[in-house]
């Protein structure tokens, strides 16, 4: 930064500073000499040093420095009855003060105030002494009258150009201040949209961790579940079991990496590609493998091709539907899954046969858990409002409930989305 850039920050920032160093200064020069030599008054130094000290506080105080100025002069009329004093030039820069960081009724007064004392000044100092030596003749009186109206209006001229500049000022600084306010609350804005999109993402990312460990952990449980008590009587089954179980692992383990690339900042990962209804296939098969009878049924065909957001959607209600299948159907539970293209969108169905998700859990069952995981294990609830928020992205609509005689029923409905 340059020198002169460096001292117009520093005024900026230190105005009172300013201020006081000009009033000292002007103090220094129009009242101080009164107190040299035999011929010094103090009331001509005092009545000048209190209309040039005020000017210390006129950005900080306009109004009382204005009033004792005031006074000052007033008081000047009376007590300096000869000349004026050369410290009446201040009261031009106190009307410009006044109108730039007074209020507005102190700002007119200002200027009516001054107004008036340019008038009383001419009379005081010029007009009243003339008319008192007789200098006004017959012959010249109508000249000079005009000379000294000629003054006055000069004089009011002055301070009104004063005010009017002052009064720019005042309206420069009102516009910087909304221009700054108005920087301000878009700052504000903008991180509170910050906050809102990461927010918006961490609830994304839960809803991905909820299906991802929910899917997996309940196909790994159900499969050691299962193995455990087959390969009493055929040890068989415990290698295919293995396998399964290692595919899933192995599946949720890349879908974790992605998704914790994603909260690194990796710019190489993303949550996308995501499932889509092409892989509900893996789905069914992933859930045949853990042991639950799935038949799936498509119908009709569809008007257009679905957001990528809306087939992620629909695969993680399927998931999630059989996922709760798997965790609370009980044994021997068969499920139906029913996709079907309609004119204005894609319906979703996933029902089973087994005991429902509001049946409590047998306490072999619950037994047969890991320790630690019985209480862990998320609740029906949490999926399905999970699937519900999901659906409400785009204007889906979600149906749960148990199904009477026994069973339990998922419906949901993505329409298009419409151009």
């Amino acid at each position: 930064m340059l020198l002169h850039q460096r001292i117009y920050a520093w005024m900026q920032a230190n105005p009172f500073k300013v201020d006081l160093a000009g009033a000292v200064l002007a103090t220094l020069v129009f009242a101080f000499p009164f107190l040299l030599g035999g011929s010094g008054s103090l009331v001509e130094f005092a009545l000048s040093a209190a209309i040039t000290m005020p000017l210390a506080w006129r950005r900080t105080r306009p109004v009382p420095a204005a009033a004792v100025q005031a006074a000052a002069c007033l008081i000047q009329l009376p007590a300096v009855p000869v000349t004026g004093l050369f410290a009446d030039i201040f009261v031009l820069p106190m009307v410009y003060a006044l109108a730039a960081y007074a209020p507005r009724w102190a700002s007119l007064a200002g200027l009516l105030l001054a107004m008036v004392g340019g008038v009383l000044f001419v009379l005081q100092y010029f007009f009243l002494p003339s008319l008192q030596g007789g200098a006004l003749t017959m012959q010249l009186g109508g000249t000079a009258i005009a000379v000294y109206l000629v003054g006055i209006v000069s004089i009011e001229a002055i301070v009104l150009v004063c005010w009017t500049l002052g009064d720019l000022a005042r309206t420069r600084r009102l516009a910087m201040e909304s221009l700054r306010d108005r920087a301000r609350r878009l700052e504000v804005e903008r991180q509170q949209e910050r906050d809102l999109a990461a927010a918006d993402e961490r609830t994304h990312i839960a809803r991905e961790m909820h299906d991802i460990v929910a899917h997996s952990l309940s196909v790994i449980i159900t499969q050691a579940d299962g193995a455990r008590y087959a390969s009493a009587a055929n040890p068989d089954i415990a290698v295919s079991t293995l396998g399964t179980i290692a595919e899933t692992g192995r599946g949720s383990l890349r879908e974790m990496r992605r998704l914790l690339g994603v909260l690194r900042g990796d710019e190489h990962s993303s949550t996308r590609p995501l499932p889509t209804l092409a892989d509900v296939g893996d789905l069914v098969e992933g859930v045949k493998r853990a042991g639950l009878d799935v038949q799936v049924r498509t119908a009709g065909s569809m008007r257009r091709a679905l957001p990528a957001g809306a087939e992620l959607t629909a695969y993680r209600v399927m998931q999630e539907s059989l996922t709760n299948v798997l965790k609370h159907a009980g044994p021997q539970a068969r499920a139906w899954m029913d996709l079907e293209w309609t004119p204005r969108g894609l319906a979703l169905t996933v029902q089973d046969d087994g005991r429902g998700a509001g049946a409590d859990q047998s306490p072999a069952a619950a037994s047969s858990l890991p320790d630690g995981l019985a209480s862990q294990t998320p609740g029906p609830g949490q999926g399905i409002n999970g699937m519900r928020e999901r659906l409400a992205l785009y204007d889906g609509t979600l149906e749960a409930s148990p199904v009477p005689g026994g069973g339990f029923r998922v419906a949901a409905f993505i329409p298009y989305t419409e151009a």
